[in-house]
């Protein structure tokens, strides 16, 4: 069999045609991977721009929130140097009219026509006045003439025999004692008895 050359040609032509649409299909699915690359390269950049995005504003928060407790624990300082420096100024505004009386009294008895009865009196009143205010800032005096001797809250001076009453009871208090919120300041000093 001969070969026509006209078949020849469009043989080869044919041939020139499959590898020319053989090589653009290779460029085309080497340019379509190119796209879809750059695609998810993009992709991955908007990722990565929205993921330093959120640590910005996640580290930006954080040192708000540090920034925030570090006042609080300043003001919380601040506020508990305030209650050492002043806790005493309500207890202080309850005595100074105390005080003002007692200079009123010492004033009064320096008089020349100064009546005795009247410094009493006004001493009194300031020592009611006294009682007031410590009472106020729950401070009690402890008075136990007649009670049974308590060591926890009594002092004893001295024991003295008594038949009259019970061994062991305060028959004489030489100075009251007192509590704050029940707990002992000054025990009270006393005289207690003991069988004769």
């Amino acid at each position: 069999m001969s070969k026509d050359p006209s078949n020849v040609e469009d043989l080869q032509a044919e041939g020139a045609i499959d590898e020319q649409l053989q090589d653009d299909q290779v460029e085309l699915s080497s340019e379509a991977e190119g796209a879809v690359e750059q695609d998810e390269v993009a992709t991955l950049q908007a990722e990565i721009a929205a993921l330093k995005e959120q640590a910005a504003n996640a580290n930006e928060q954080a040192l708000r929130a540090a920034a925030e407790a570090q006042n609080a624990r300043r003001r919380a300082e601040q506020d508990v140097e305030k209650a050492h420096k002043f806790a005493l100024e309500k207890f202080v505004n309850d005595m100074l009219p105390v005080a003002d009386n007692l200079e009123r009294s010492i004033e009064a008895s320096k008089a020349e026509q100064s009546n005795i009865e009247t410094v009493i009196e006004g001493v009194e009143l300031t020592f009611k006045s006294l009682v007031d205010a410590l009472k106020r800032h729950n401070v009690e005096a402890v008075n136990p003439a007649g009670e049974p001797f308590d060591p926890q809250y009594h002092q004893a001076m001295s024991m003295v025999p008594d038949a009259n009453v019970e061994p062991n009871t305060v028959i004489n208090v030489f100075q009251n004692g007192y509590t704050l919120n029940g707990r002992l300041v000054r025990p009270a000093m006393v005289v207690v008895s003991k069988a004769p």
